[in-house]
């Protein structure tokens, strides 16, 4: 089975029902995860291949996806085993023939850069510099959001606890039910704070990719006259540090996102636990909640605050990230450069490219 036929079986699955939201870059990312990850060869057994993470992956992919359309769930299954034997094979030969072109490429580029190493070196020392400037504002400014957002997190969750001890003094009866409205409330403002924190981070990781195309343009620009006989592998290149760059962005974007989900899953449980206390007899619900509602700002704040420390330092991170990118391309453009490392990050490319592309011919023509 060619990778254009499982692709184009997967994309049918994907744009066949109301409920089959698959994307492309889903299941990109579920092959290529599987195939960076797999020691074995390519000769594996048809049973291993059927119990290997990537007919699990797809699986739970497709199963969660795919709720209208459970009749192609058996046919599916049956392509994804000569699928990933076929593709692991296909993709181990390419990465070879891949490494092997992007060496020569490098080569040819440093022949004709030679004449000009110093230069060059010169120019991409001067776009690191220019790029470390352009992102230390962007650093600052996600840690202030991330400051920002716990603290009125941390604000907007403090007053329940202080109301709750105010009713727990006071001696009133029906204390279930004058109680049950906080447990409703605590739990919508963790929901809500977390969303608008999420909504609110996740334009910072959308202005790095503006920040990337316009570092990578700056640098091609500044190659540009040293590079006039080989501009389409200096490009190719320099796509290549692009991809690896804006690939990084969106793992920042995800980080950030599924940080904050952490966040609301470890605050969740509060009020769970105030909603389990009120259903207990009304005789010993004073005595049961009485420690708790003296624990539970406390409590919060600690997951807020380790929250905060934790994601805080992302943006610094990512900015060490992109620097690193371009400064390895400063050494593989070198004389003295080593071997190729980093050909999977090509052919990475490749494959999310291919499958992207079959996606949007398929949904094209089913328009």
């Amino acid at each position: 089975m060619s990778l254009k036929a499982a692709t184009l079986a997967l994309a049918l699955l994907a744009i066949t029902g109301a409920q089959a939201d698959v994307s492309a870059q889903q299941v990109a990312d579920v092959v290529w995860n599987y195939f960076t990850q797999l020691t074995g060869n390519a000769k594996e057994t048809m049973e291993q291949i059927q119990q290997s993470e990537i007919s699990k992956q797809l699986n739970t992919l497709f199963q969660d996806n795919l709720q209208n359309v459970n009749s192609y769930a058996g046919d599916l299954q049956k392509k994804l085993i000569p699928f990933a034997t076929e593709l692991h094979a296909k993709l181990s030969q390419d990465s070879e023939k891949l490494k092997e072109q992007i060496r020569k490429e490098l080569e040819d580029l440093r022949l004709k850069l030679s004449p000009y190493a110093d230069e060059v070196h010169q120019q991409i020392s001067k776009n690191v510099q220019d790029l470390q400037l352009k992102l230390s504002p962007y650093a600052e400014e996600l840690r202030g959001q991330v400051n920002q957002n716990a603290d009125l997190l941390r604000k907007q969750l403090a007053p329940y606890a202080q109301e709750l001890r105010d009713k727990l003094q006071e001696n009133v009866d029906g204390l279930q039910a004058a109680l049950a409205p906080y447990a409703e409330q605590l739990q919508e403002q963790i929901d809500k704070n977390v969303a608008d924190m999420k909504e609110k981070l996740a334009p910072l990781a959308d202005e790095l990719q503006v920040k990337i195309d316009q570092n990578v343009e700056q640098l091609r620009k500044q190659l540009a006259p040293y590079a006039q006989d080989v501009q389409d592998k200096l490009s190719r290149q320099l796509e290549g540090l692009s991809f690896q760059m804006k690939k990084g962005a969106g793992d920042l974007r995800a980080k950030l996102s599924e940080s904050a989900e952490e966040l609301r899953l470890k605050l969740n449980p509060y009020a769970e636990e105030l909603k389990e206390k009120l259903r207990t007899d009304a005789e010993g619900l004073r005595q049961s909640l009485g420690p708790y509602v003296e624990g539970l700002s406390g409590q919060m704040e600690q997951k807020i605050e380790e929250f905060r420390q934790t994601v805080g330092p992302y943006g610094e991170a990512f900015n060490k990230q992109l620097v690193q990118k371009v400064e390895e391309m400063k050494q593989k453009l070198g004389p003295y450069a080593g071997e190729v490392e980093d050909h999977l990050g090509f052919l990475e490319k490749d494959v999310r490219d291919k499958v992207a592309s079959f996606f949007s011919t398929l949904k094209q023509i089913e328009n």
